[in-house]
């Protein structure tokens, strides 16, 4: 908070000064000021009354009285009930003010030297399918939580991890072995990720087929499916491909080469990247190998059809098998090994795992059992974190995926693109724009609205994503926020032209004496920028910074609705109220790229 330290220590100071008593620092509790009352800073008294020996009202007039008497931070103060809202000075305002423009980094912190990186997976796509709404959801809320880490000194490390072997992804190779006459990518048109999701599709219609047949046949459905011939195919693939078989590795590295290709092109579109990427035909190696080592320490034990499990009753859980009665890995044994890679790697303070809420029992398991590996394990155990996210969900009906079952991640992309071109020609809002200015811009703001809606929506929540309302120019969206960016970038482009106005980026703004509410109002907020990033850190939620820069946007359009920006009769307040603008544009401009999104310059 904006003169968070200044005021603690005025505040010790006068509950020294007037009650003879000295309250420990932490005790001292500010906050901003409710908007329905007079003030920009509040202090709880609540929470120093019993040592004062006092009432709540009469604390904070005596300290309220003292602030103002003693220095020329606070101007006025007012209390209800346990609560001093405090009135600071202009000039402090003011001088916040210029200090933020002379700092280019304004609202961010530097990294901390020799600190331990934080690790942060997001993404974790299966080579079977092409990525769909709940990755979207899962790229970008991994990827803006990284950069508001960074954004708050830390050292910064995004990875993937690509589930890249197991069942599924046999049942996709099985069915294009089975139906594909030699389909590809480049002889069908189809884009790598969509083809092999198209045989994954076509596996399940097989199985169903087959399963249709055997319950006609007179076998219940669970027997059928244990009898399905089909499945058992899929199973001898698995075990092949663990075996090193040549043939089936071969046909593996082919089509996940097309969805690699896929994916990439997907993850461009999305404006997301990954400093490392890990695959699971790696990492459930080293996973394998830990399980034999926790074998020999009885962390884990061998039933006799041969599955390796661990107990968790004492844990409050159940048992969880390690590795199946074939020797064929889990998810768990992946992620034990992967863990312990990542250790090697980057010997890091944290490892957040940005995944959904339904694997929530999943990632509890996984801490428990590093946790009870030992040495090179249990050291690091409490660095294990789950960034759990609710699902997103998209109104019924709108752009439904080609395979019909899930929503298509390049679908919604594309159809966002298409839908923001048409409402941009409709508003009239692309002027003289050249043929591929526009088109850049339709991407620019199809893409703002998209990261705007789902970012503003805390993590833990379930969503309901809306296309046609995240693309509204007129409400909480990106576009609102893009269009007051752009709205700013033109003020200050005609001010560069003015000659009577073109020098008001040398003046100093700790001088100027005339700011009114509204002005003062825009001031605070954007003085408030690192608190919004700090709060955002601590709680691995964009939704903070997405939240603060629309209040931003929307400030700012009520301070140009309300004044002349620059005025031929008023010099200085015209310099200062572009050196506010100024401020303004950088705040916003950094904020939305913690969130992924770009701003343009003129709209």
């Amino acid at each position: 908070m904006v003169f968070e330290k200044q005021l603690t220590g005025s505040i010790l100071q006068a509950v020294r000064a007037e009650f003879g008593v000295d309250p420990d620092p932490a005790r001292i509790v500010l906050q901003h000021t409710n908007p329905d009352f007079e003030g920009d800073v509040t202090f709880v008294v609540f929470g120093i009354v019993k040592q004062l020996k006092a009432a709540p009202e009469e604390a904070g007039r005596k300290i309220g009285e003292f602030l103002v008497a003693n220095g020329d931070l606070v101007e006025g103060y007012s209390v209800v009930k346990g609560f001093l809202n405090l009135l600071i000075a202009r000039q402090h305002w003011m001088a916040a003010m210029q200090k933020a423009l002379m700092d280019p980094a304004f609202g961010t912190r530097k990294p901390e030297p020799d600190a331990h990186p934080v690790v942060i997976e997001y993404s974790s796509p299966n080579t079977n399918k092409p990525l769909h709404l709940g990755h979207i959801r899962n790229n970008l809320l991994g990827w803006s939580v990284a950069e508001i880490l960074k954004a708050n000194g830390q050292d910064v490390r995004k990875v993937n991890l690509v589930n890249d072997r197991g069942i599924h992804i046999c049942k996709s190779m099985l069915a294009w072995q089975k139906t594909g006459n030699g389909e590809t990518p480049e002889s069908s048109g189809i884009k790598g990720d969509h083809l092999a999701g198209k045989y994954y599709v076509a596996f399940d219609r097989m199985l169903k087929e087959e399963l249709a047949g055997l319950v006609k046949k007179g076998m219940s459905g669970e027997e059928a499916m244990k009898k399905s011939t089909l499945m058992e195919e899929a199973r001898e693939m698995l075990r092949r491909w663990e075996a090193g078989d040549p043939g089936v590795r071969e046909l593996w590295k082919r089509m996940n080469g097309w969805v690699y290709e896929g994916f990439d092109s997907t993850y461009k579109a999305l404006g997301v990247d990954f400093d490392k990427i890990y695959y699971e035909s790696d990492t459930y190696v080293e996973g394998k190998k830990i399980v034999q080592e926790g074998l020999a320490e009885k962390v884990f034990y061998r039933r006799p059809d041969g599955s390796v499990w661990i107990d968790l009753t004492a844990d409050k859980l159940d048992e969880k098998v390690i590795l199946r009665a074939d020797g064929t890995s889990v998810y768990i044994t992946q992620d034990i090994g992967t863990a312990r890679l990542r250790y090697d790697d980057f010997s890091f303070s944290r490892m957040i795992y940005v995944v959904g809420n339904e694997q929530d029992y999943h990632f509890r398991v996984l801490k428990i059992i590093i946790s009870r590996l030992g040495m090179g394990f249990s050291e690091w155990s409490d660095a294990i974190e789950h960034l759990s996210y609710g699902m997103v969900d998209l109104p019924s009906g709108k752009m439904k995926s080609r395979e019909g079952t899930v929503v298509d991640a390049d679908d919604l992309i594309e159809g966002m693109r298409s839908e923001t071109e048409a409402r941009t020609r409709e508003l009239g809002k692309i002027g003289d724009f050249e043929s591929v200015e526009a088109h850049e811009l339709y991407r620019v703001l199809a893409m703002g609205a998209l990261k705007y809606y789902i970012l503003k929506v805390d993590p833990e929540k379930r969503m309901l994503y809306n296309p046609e309302e995240s693309i509204d120019i007129h409400g909480n969206t990106g576009p609102f926020i893009q269009y007051a960016y752009a709205r700013i970038r033109s003020v200050l482009r005609k001010a560069d032209a003015t000659e009577q106005v073109a020098g008001y980026a040398s003046m100093e703004v700790s001088s100027y004496e005339g700011m009114n509410e509204k002005e003062k109002t825009l001031v605070c907020h954007l003085a408030g920028y690192p608190d919004a990033v700090r709060e955002a850190g601590e709680k691995l939620s964009p939704a903070v910074v997405a939240h603060y820069v629309y209040e931003a946007a929307r400030l700012y359009n009520q301070f140009y609705h309300d004044h002349t920006i620059v005025d031929p009769a008023r010099e200085n307040t015209s310099m200062f109220r572009l050196q506010l603008s100024v401020w303004a544009a950088r705040v916003m401009a950094s904020a939305t790229h913690l969130l992924g999104m770009e701003m343009p310059e003129r709209m």
